[in-house]
């Protein structure tokens, strides 16, 4: 599972930096939660370049 995300991260970084033509902007969601059972902290990693979105969430 690790070197999955590894892997994600390596090719979100290799879009993101425009070596396979125009640099595509990723974006981040990160969140906060409080509830009964306690503190929650989520987010989200994504790339998004015409139809396809590739997003990993923690």
């Amino acid at each position: 599972m690790r070197n999955v995300i590894f892997a994600l991260i390596g090719l979100a970084a290799l879009a993101a930096c425009g070596v396979d033509g125009e640099p595509v902007q990723p974006t981040l969601n990160a969140g906060v939660g409080v509830g009964d059972s306690g503190v929650h902290v989520g987010g989200a990693v994504g790339l998004h370049k015409g139809p396809v979105s590739v997003y990993l969430g923690f």
